[in-house]
């Protein structure tokens, strides 16, 4: 049977429905969180405890004794999100003013799914010396350092510098994120059609933040990097790429995957990347027409297509599964399977915080992908079902509990906890900030958002 065709006009009038309320939305609110006390105040006397002079005790305790500033302090649940505004969503370099916005959305996400308590900061600056200067000025009041919409390839030496200079978990969610939930529904959509994710081989469509974090990932769940294929806009990554040679100072990341992966030494574009092979995972830029059907007629029998462009993926879905696609996913919450990394960072800083964990690695990413691989496979696996919704809050309690315990596991937690106080932590957290928002909203202290323009 075909699957039915939607009216694509009315799919793109869809699509461009948020851009239209956003400005309104955001005006009446003017912007999407603030700072909310969360300790008692039973009348003014109180804060001779909460502020001077009571405070200086703590501060004292915590001179001697620096871990306690955990104990006292929220700087457990303090997550920075960090941007210079160099790449924002599709739009670019537009600045750290105009960058406002998407960190503010960032922390709404982390607090709402995940119970962490998240500031946007972006920081005028485009030298990444700098960049990372500033991240360490402001470590001390933050559990955790997310960063966000950092320009490719300097996305990639800033994480990598932080994340060995620093005592708490740097995460570039462009990256990290974007393969927890890549690898996760790549794991159920080749459990769907019965192939093994060590053996199945692999186009990866852009060689992005995005994909070049989702192979170093995948490279340590075990797949094999000869089965990877890579494509950037220039054509698959080969270690013949003049071009690549000449930037590999700038981007060593790509002429290290030029040399590491596609065993084969295919040469050409999408086209004979795909060509025979069981997944494609893209990431590229807005389609349709950059993936052509044709093409996906060409790839292995069974295959899965994760087209992950926004706003518009690289082939539309009833494309991808009348060319012999078994398993579809998109970027698109309209579509069945959609792969969104905000299924993944607010868990997994979740998790991370709640055992003070030093730092984020692969492997609890890899703990985080499997949790929501193992979610989903619980409800029951489909082709239009191998990753949660954000609707289902079991995954975030789940990934919180998994990336926690991988973190134990591996030394790099300042505490131990049982699974059971992880899952109560997580549920606890998660659920309260979503009971603080209805209570707001029932209350009229939040108004509805404002009609249609």
């Amino acid at each position: 049977m075909k699957e039915h065709k939607p009216n694509v006009e009315e799919l793109l009038a869809k699509a461009k429905e948020p851009a239209k309320k956003a400005p309104s939305w955001h005006a009446a609110y003017r912007g999407k969180v603030e700072v909310v006390p969360k300790c008692a105040v039973t009348g003014y006397e109180d804060f001779g405890i909460w502020y001077t002079p009571g405070v200086a005790q703590p501060c004292r305790e915590i001179a001697e004794k620096p871990e306690k500033v955990f104990e006292y302090t929220n700087k457990g649940n303090f997550v920075a999100v960090v941007s210079d505004g160099t790449r924002v969503l599709g739009l670019g370099d537009i600045g750290p003013l105009a960058a406002l916005p998407v960190m503010e959305g960032k922390a709404l996400l982390f607090k709402y799914l995940g119970g962490v308590d998240a500031f946007p900061v972006t920081i005028s600056t485009k030298d990444p010396e700098e960049l990372i200067q500033a991240v360490k000025w402001i470590a001390p009041a933050f559990g955790g350092i997310n960063l966000e919409d950092i320009a490719s390839p300097k996305c990639f030496y800033v994480l990598d510098r932080l994340r060995a200079e620093m005592d708490i978990p740097v995460w570039h969610d462009d990256q990290q994120g974007t393969a927890a939930i890549t690898l996760a529904g790549v794991l159920n959509a080749l459990k769907v059609v019965g192939k093994d994710p060590r053996r199945a081989t692999y186009a990866v469509i852009g060689s992005g933040a995005a994909n070049i974090a989702f192979v170093r990932v995948a490279l340590t769940y075990g797949i094999p990097a000869g089965q990877i294929i890579m494509v950037d806009s220039t054509g698959i990554l080969h270690p013949g790429r003049e071009d690549l040679e000449r930037e590999k100072t700038q981007n060593p990341y790509k002429w290290d995957y030029a040399h590491r992966t596609n065993k084969e030494r295919r040469k050409g574009g999408i086209a004979e990347a795909l060509e025979g092979v069981d997944v494609c995972v893209a990431a590229s830029k807005p389609g349709p027409g950059v993936i052509k059907p044709e093409w996906v007629q060409r790839m292995a029998r069974n295959a899965v297509v994760l087209a992950c462009a926004n706003p518009v993926p690289e082939i539309w879905p009833w494309e991808a599964k009348e060319a012999g696609a078994k398993v579809i996913g998109t970027g698109r919450s309209d579509f069945p399977n959609q792969i969104n990394n905000s299924l993944g960072f607010p868990a997994i800083f979740r998790g991370t915080l709640d055992v003070f964990a030093k730092t984020i690695t692969d492997e609890m990413t890899i703990a985080a992908a499997e949790a929501i691989a193992k979610t989903a496979e619980a409800k029951g696996l489909r082709e239009d079902y191998i990753v949660p919704t954000m609707m289902e809050i079991e995954v975030f309690i789940n990934e919180a509990v998994a990336v926690a315990k991988k973190a134990m596991e591996q030394g790099v937690a300042r505490r131990t906890l049982t699974e059971a106080e992880l899952a109560r932590n997580a549920e606890r957290m998660i659920r309260r900030a979503q009971e603080e928002v209805r209570t707001l909203m029932k209350a009229g202290h939040i108004a509805p958002p404002p009609a249609a323009p």
